[in-house]
């Protein structure tokens, strides 16, 4: 009994020390901003978000903060987002120049942005806004082009296995299968997945990126990293355009980040039946050995837009003004990038 009276006495006795030390020195519960730092990983480089921080205010034409929401952040993630200075110094730093990428001389590092600067809007000289909207979006795109060119190397070694007689193990056969319903082909028809599995040419995916976003300034960008206007009938985490006519129920398709927008963009293309002729064209220049040609698939992409061959006759002139068809061979380089002091 004495000794049970003892344990419950000190016990006791430390549960009134930490209740007079937590009343005293109360936790912080806030979160600490993280360090800004570069970093190498798996061959590409990625950027921690305060690295190239800055405070922004809220853009022109958006609502005001509104009152009684003190401490909660509208805008979420403006604070961590780079500037157009700080990425175009970035860039400089890795000796990333998109004149030498178009010369042919340059190279394209893996870095991979998840967000477009907020105030790129605000970049008064057009070169170095269109600059900065191109050498963001253009590693994107041959990412995404390299996981194209990926899957259709292996689809092409289970058709020659196929041919062949082999049965294929069952890690194959499950991937078809998922594939297949990706693509919307009927499964096990490998022909049709490989007219459906292929690269989006740079300067096609630039040209439409810069025309659907305002290169890079829309709201639609700023809000929901939707680099290229996709429509979707969902409002779940989509975006309602503000002009939209009445009787219409469309919203425009949120991504996570641009990469995410990039993916969705050449799976649209790839699949949907309004662009079955841009998938004939580029499995003809295939099978007759020519390049993947951006200005001539754009004049397919007449039903992209409302404007029709308008449309199509934007995209072909931002592509000859700025010399995108140069960028169709270009790839991603793979030496290790020189971290920022």
């Amino acid at each position: 009994m004495i000794f049970e009276r003892i344990a419950l006495g000190f016990l006791a006795a430390l549960v009134i020390i930490l209740v007079t030390a937590i009343i005293s020195q109360p936790p912080v519960w806030a979160t600490s901003a993280p360090k800004g730092a570069l970093a190498m990983t798996s061959g590409s480089l990625s950027i921690e978000p305060a690295a190239l921080s800055t405070t922004l205010a809220p853009p022109s034409g958006d609502p005001a903060r509104k009152p009684g929401l003190k401490g909660l952040d509208p805008y979420p993630g403006t604070s961590t987002l780079p500037t157009t200075r700080k990425l175009s110094d970035t860039f400089t730093h890795l000796d990333y120049d998109l004149e030498t990428v178009l010369s042919g001389k340059g190279r394209v590092p893996r870095l991979f942005l998840a967000r477009l600067p907020r105030d790129l809007a605000d970049v008064r000289d057009s070169k170095v806004r269109k600059a900065v909207f191109f050498q963001t979006l253009l590693p994107l795109i041959l990412q995404v082009n390299e996981d194209l060119l990926a899957d259709r190397r292996r689809l092409w070694k289970l058709q020659a296995r196929q041919r062949l007689g082999q049965r294929l193990d069952a890690a194959d056969r499950l991937w078809l299968s998922v594939m297949a319903d990706r693509y919307r082909v009927k499964r096990g028809d490998v022909s049709a997945l490989l007219h459906r599995v292929d690269v989006i040419p740079p300067s096609l995916a630039l040209a439409q990126g810069a025309e659907e976003s305002g290169w890079g300034t829309s709201r639609f960008v700023r809000e929901g990293n939707a680099v290229f206007g996709q429509w979707t009938f969902s409002e779940d985490g989509n975006l309602v355009p503000r002009q939209r006519d009445e009787g219409k129920k469309h919203t425009i398709r949120a991504f996570d980040s641009i990469l995410d927008s990039v993916r969705a963009y050449a799976r649209n293309l790839n699949t949907h039946r309004a662009y079955r002729t841009l998938r004939h064209l580029r499995t003809t220049m295939r099978r007759n050995g020519e390049p993947i040609d951006g200005n001539v698939l754009a004049g397919t992409l007449t039903r992209y837009s409302e404007r029709g061959l308008v449309y199509v006759e934007t995209l072909r002139t931002i592509i000859r003004v700025n010399g995108l068809h140069r960028l169709d061979d270009a790839r991603l380089h793979d030496s290790a990038v020189k971290p920022l002091i």
